[in-house]
């Protein structure tokens, strides 16, 4: 049975649908650049799908052409009479986003129609999966006016390792779709026509495929394991294991599978 619920904001939109919460950006006049604003109600949306029970995935788009092209212009004039203050308040609320997306409990699917530049590009990177139309765009371009990726660097060097890390941080270079695809930017590359569908028949499936305690405790392990070295690793894995040994949904999936029943979560 469909299951639809939809609540709109002045720079997001939220809905749910089959499982599926859709965190939609809402600033396509403005290419849906980020500014404080938008920034905070974005947080507050992602927190919002972490508690949401009607979702287990949560995908992320935005309206318009864009996905999103970076902080936008009046905020960055702003920059220029802010005190040190100002700024260290701005950049923790940017961590807290995109922190909040990367160890968000549930699977976080980006669907990208469009550039996704400079910050854009960190907020696609932090999800766990990307898909992306053909003519997107990637790339972190604070370098060329003086700035530095100092939040989104930390994000992907994890994900690309040192060596593309650099090589894309450094130039401020924008790539294609195909080649943030061989480089492990994006999982997807998508025809327009059919990233809509493409995107939520994975998140639909994924509802129903996977357990939602498993996806989370499978987030927090990976997690773990890159900020551990390996034997403290294989430490904080023994414990998870043996906590997802005793879960219901553990003992639900084995039983189910040794029944040879189809199994629906």
């Amino acid at each position: 049975m469909i299951t639809t619920r939809q609540a709109l904001t002045e720079l997001t939109k939220y809905s749910t649908e089959n499982r599926v919460a859709y965190i939609t950006i809402n600033r396509p006049e403005k290419r849906n650049a980020l500014n404080p604003a938008l920034v905070e109600e974005l947080t507050d949306q992602f927190l919002r799908a972490g508690h949401d029970n009607d979702a287990k995935v949560v995908v992320l788009k935005a309206a318009g052409e864009v996905f999103s092209a970076g902080a936008d212009l009046e905020y960055l004039q702003q920059l220029q009479n802010n005190s040190s203050q100002d700024d260290l308040e701005d950049t923790i609320a940017i961590k807290e986003l995109l922190w909040n997306i990367y160890t968000l409990p549930k699977l976080v699917v980006a669907q990208v129609e469009g550039h996704a530049i400079a910050g854009g590009c960190g907020l696609a990177a932090v999800c766990d999966v990307v898909y992306a139309v053909p003519e997107s765009k990637f790339g972190y371009t604070e370098v060329r006016i003086g700035f530095i990726p100092a939040l989104v660097s930390c994000f992907l060097v994890r994900k690309l390792g040192e060596g593309r890390a650099k090589e894309l941080l450094l130039s401020g270079d924008l790539i294609d779709a195909a080649t943030a695809s061989s480089y492990g930017l994006i999982n997807f590359v998508t025809e327009k026509s059919e990233i809509a569908s493409s995107v939520r028949n994975y998140a639909e499936r994924m509802a129903v495929s996977a357990s939602g305690q498993s996806v989370a405790l499978t987030k927090q392990l990976l997690h773990t394991a890159q900020n551990l070295n390996l034997e403290e690793s294989l430490e904080a894995a023994i414990k998870l294991n043996v906590q997802t040994r005793s879960s219901e949904d553990c003992k639900k999936g084995i039983a189910s599978f040794l029944n040879k029943e189809k199994l629906g979560w």
